[in-house]
């Protein structure tokens, strides 16, 4: 149809008609040689042109959708280039997402509704996203109030890496009595009679809340598909248009791959995967490792699913902890089986991300390569990464450089900030990780979120931790020598992510090429104010000149979906993300500063009545009425 002066041609232009066109944008296009346009067209999944309506009009065609943009900023598609989608979209729609949430209140508010509809043998999970320092009340929630809101649903609630809380339901259901043993790295908290008391705790192993979690029921079949389906549309609303699987653990090959591959063939993706397989046995790695090389190789796949490489890990006994509640732990002798792992890959061609946190562990990974590199093995034009690298030292950046390494930075701070202040001190968070050092020596630093059991899967919040060095309670823990500028940080999140991939030449930018893959912002990310980063979505998603997303003026123009199922999932009635509708000005901020203060002076008086500290309130009392 006709917008703005663009009239379709019926002469002289079907063969080369766009399917899509995009104008009356603001384009960031990511691309140095012409980084703003004000239109676009996409025609077969790649942008054809690039530039204004005069560049676009001779390929509007009778059937080319024309998307006006209304003015609004448009940026090349996001990339997640450290994500659990797979292990994530299998278990999505059961998930009650705290991401957002803004008080403790509220989210046990949440809590009570969604057992009250939760059938017999389900369980209730919160399971990553969140973190008590961006609540009103500052903390987690208690067994007690578990079992307030849920007295016979089984509830878990997973706390980052450091803990879980669970109600005795959930209790009963996985069986922990005063006779089950503490697992190895782990604590079931006890009360006086033996009896756990409903906490769990990372001492210093996460293996304990996710082996409690794989207790719950799962879902097969149909409803996987279903689950991974608008997960990816989840991405798809904050701009996602490409993600790179991390894999971990319990995530098995092939058979829990089984579902976006199904759904890859059927053509039903809304969202790029290049995945990592990851080793899930102790003590088999290596015959693992030997399979697959013998089966698959990196690349194989196409553009929409595609096998990246090894890990996050290749060992497990090479692999650190990131619970910064506790300390650094002290890892046994790995070397030898680690350094054939690598040879192994390396001889096949296969490339590799490596977990790592603390830079004695980076050191002693980086002694293995630089040992195989003296042999000439090592890196043989393979791609290679550590990923987290919260403690990296210079020394290390410059040994990781010279053997042609890349890394990968998450905003697992954005969450875990203030913990990490505590234990290391504020000096150390302020290098964590140390971003302006890994850019300045020309490495190709990707950005990502570690979602979903610790971080949001917002890309957004990771943005604005990036530039503003702020965590989601508000401290600010790193200075502006180690923030980056929106430019910059964004470009961490598009190219840098489709150079790890090797797909630098047709992702990651908005030019004739490129993959047709963008997102319509709902605000304009170079200038909204800084702390309103955070409440940025986009009202239109595009992959490969498909609508995937829409909402706003464009509701209706995406995709449809099968609706969600089961009928009582926790995405059905309360979605994923919780978005805050940002403050704007001072009234506003200060408004929300006090509704937070009459939040937690609320539950502050339900625990002292609780207690018998103090008498229930009747009703309000108002001396202006004693008349």
């Amino acid at each position: 149809m006709p917008v703005g002066g663009l009239v379709p041609r019926t002469e002289n232009v079907t063969e080369h008609a766009a399917d899509v066109v995009v104008r009356n944008a603001r384009i960031h296009t990511g691309d140095a040689r012409r980084p703003q346009a004000g239109a676009l067209a996409i025609r077969n999944g790649l942008i054809t042109a690039v530039g204004d309506d005069a560049d676009v009009a001779p390929v509007v065609g009778p059937s080319t959708v024309v998307v006006d943009a209304l003015g609004r900023r448009v940026v090349p598609g996001l990339n997640d280039a450290h994500l659990h989608v797979i292990r994530g979209g299998l278990n999505y729609v059961l998930e009650l997402r705290w991401d957002g949430v803004r008080s403790l209140r509220q989210g046990l508010a949440m809590l009570r509704e969604q057992a009250a509809r939760t059938p017999r043998g389900q369980w209730v999970r919160v399971v990553g996203g969140w973190s008590a320092e961006q609540f009103a009340e500052r903390r987690l929630p208690t067994p007690a109030e578990l079992n307030e809101a849920a007295p016979d649903t089984p509830v878990f609630v997973l706390h980052l890496y450091q803990s879980a809380v669970l109600n005795r339901a959930a209790l009963r259901a996985v069986g922990y009595t005063r006779d089950t043993p503490d697992p190895k790295g782990g604590q079931i908290v006890r009360g006086r009679g033996g009896e756990p008391n409903g906490m769990l705790l990372a001492a210093p192993s996460a293996l304990v809340l996710y082996s409690t979690l794989a207790k719950a029921p799962t879902l097969e079949g149909e409803e996987r598909r279903t689950s991974t389906r608008h997960f990816l549309r989840e991405l798809n609303r904050f701009g996602l248009t490409s993600a790179i699987d991390a894999a971990g653990g319990f995530q098995s090959f092939p058979e829990n791959y089984a579902t976006v591959t199904e759904l890859a063939r059927e053509g039903l993706l809304s969202l790029r995967i290049a995945y990592h397989l990851f080793p899930q046995t102790p003590g088999q790695e290596l015959d693992d490792l030997t399979r697959w090389v013998e089966t698959v190789r990196p690349g194989d796949g196409d553009e929409w699913l595609r096998l990246n490489g090894a890990g996050e890990n290749l060992t497990w006994a090479a692999a650190d902890f990131e619970n910064f509640a506790e300390p650094r732990p002290e890892l046994n002798a790995y070397e030898g089986e680690f350094a054939k792992a690598v040879r192994l890959l390396t001889e096949h061609g296969w490339g590799f991300r490596l977990h790592a946190t603390y830079d004695e562990t980076i050191r002693r990974d980086l002694a293995v390569f630089e040992g195989l590199a003296a042999e000439g093995l090592f890196p043989a034009g393979n791609r290679w990464l550590f990923d987290h690298a919260e403690t990296v030292s210079p020394d290390s950046l410059d040994r990781i450089a010279a053997l042609g390494g890349s890394l990968s930075v998450q905003n697992r701070l954005s969450f875990q900030g203030e913990v990490f202040t505590r234990r290391y001190g504020a000096a150390a968070a302020a290098e964590a990780p140390p971003v302006r050092a890994m850019l300045a020596r020309g490495l190709t630093v990707a950005a990502g979120t570690d979602a979903t059991r610790v971080s949001s899967y917002n890309p957004w919040v990771a943005l604005h931790w990036l530039v503003s060095g702020r965590t989601v309670g508000g401290l600010a823990i790193r200075p502006p020598e180690n923030r980056v500028d929106r430019a910059t940080a964004l470009a961490m999140y598009t190219t840098a992510g489709a150079a790890l991939t090797g797909e630098q030449d047709v992702k990651g930018v908005l030019r004739p090429g490129s993959y047709g893959d963008l997102a319509v912002l709902s605000e304009d990310y170079f200038t909204v104010p800084e702390p309103e980063i955070p409440s940025i979505e986009s009202v239109l998603t595009v992959v490969g000149g498909r609508i995937v997303h829409a909402a706003a003026e464009y509701e209706g123009m995406d995709e449809e979906l099968p609706p969600v199922s089961p009928g009582w999932s926790p995405v059905a009635h309360f979605g994923g993300y919780q978005p805050a509708r940002p403050a704007h000005g001072a009234g506003a901020r200060q408004a929300e500063l006090l509704g937070e203060a009459v939040a937690e002076s609320g539950l502050h008086h339900r625990w002292r009545v609780a207690r018998g500290l103090a008498a229930e309130q009747g009703a309000p009392f108002d001396p202006c009425f004693l008349l």
